[in-house]
């Protein structure tokens, strides 16, 4: 063969192996690809893990109280003797006796809403001698209300109409919370 000859033809060079992959990288892009497809699944399961944890705290966090209104009412002396406070999304009056001072077995303890230049409001007689106890009420039954006050009844109180029968046992002032 000449390689000036034009009338022949060069020869083809013989194909290149094919090349192969080792089988340990192989392996190893197996396992990275694993490595990947885990970290892909833990990271979802944590993401959906805390976002049931976020919904479930708001959920207690709104099934707590929101006090808005508080009152300490005082006895004669300037003794805290029973703390008061409002839970609108509850619905009730939380009272909490501060002192040892209990009705008598024919008397009983009623609430009374002061406003100023209207006649007292009945919020309920404290049924029980328990240290805490609840009355139930709605937002608009403090509306206007100033003070809160305490008078000694007749078992079971005395109808709204009529207004409390003797002076306060104890009085306090009525405190909103700033919104």
């Amino acid at each position: 063969m000449n390689a000036s000859d034009p009338t022949e033809t060069p020869t083809t060079a013989a194909p290149a192996a094919p090349r192969r992959v080792s089988s340990w990288w192989r392996a190893l892009a197996i396992f990275l690809a694993l490595v990947l497809l885990l970290a892909w699944a833990s990271a979802t399961a944590l993401f959906e893990q805390s976002k049931a944890q976020v919904a479930h705290l708001q959920g207690k966090l709104a099934k707590m109280p929101q006090i808005r209104e508080i009152a300490v009412l005082l006895d004669d002396k300037g003794a805290p003797a029973l703390l008061v406070t409002m839970d609108p999304t509850s619905a009730v009056l939380q009272l909490q006796r501060l002192n040892d001072v209990k009705e008598g077995q024919e008397d009983s303890m009623q609430l009374w809403a002061v406003r100023p230049g209207q006649p007292m409001q009945s919020l309920g007689v404290l049924e029980t001698k328990l240290k805490t106890l609840q009355l139930p009420a709605k937002a608009d039954d403090l509306k206007d209300v100033t003070e809160l006050a305490i008078s000694v009844e007749n078992k079971g109180g005395v109808p709204a109409t009529q207004g409390p029968r003797l002076p306060w046992l104890f009085k306090g002032a009525l405190v909103r919370k700033a919104m």
